[in-house]
This record gives structure tokens, sequence and C-alpha cells, in this order.
């Protein structure tokens, strides 16, 4: 993906030294739909550690409870 990326930004540096519209639009398209690849696989990524960090801090073993604070000083009634 990222030689596709460089590939491309190098296309279109050299499109963008001449005159054809449509040239530099076809390689304009072609980096971003590669930029758009990358990016798709940063977020499966992101997504993917994200979920392994939920499942880890459900297995923590904390029990959720209320509970009454007590005065060691005060007498009993």
């Amino acid at each position: 993906e990222k030689t596709a990326i460089e590939t491309g930004l190098t296309d279109l540096k050299s499109a963008l030294e001449g005159e054809d519209v449509e040239a530099i639009q076809a390689k304009t398209q072609a980096l971003i739909q590669a930029s758009m690849k990358l990016g798709e696989a940063m977020y499966a990524a992101q997504q993917g550690s994200a979920e392994g960090g939920e499942s880890a801090a459900a297995d923590d073993g904390v029990v959720d409870a209320e509970f009454e604070e007590v005065d060691d000083n005060k007498p009993a009634a």
C-alpha cells in the first residue's frame, strides 16, 4: 500500500509538469484510491486493537458493588 501511494504520488507529480488535464485527474483519482485503501487498513487495524482492549478489560475480575461508609468513632445506636 505504501508503494502504491508513493508510485501514485510520483506519477501525479510528473503529470502536473504537463498540461494534460485528463491525465492529472486520472493520476489524482489513482492516488485517492490508494490513500483510501491505506485508510481502510488503518481503520481496521485500529478496530481490531480496540476490540482486544475491551475483552482484556472485561476479564480483570472487577466487581461493581455498592457500599456504605461506617464511622468507627461514632457510638452505635
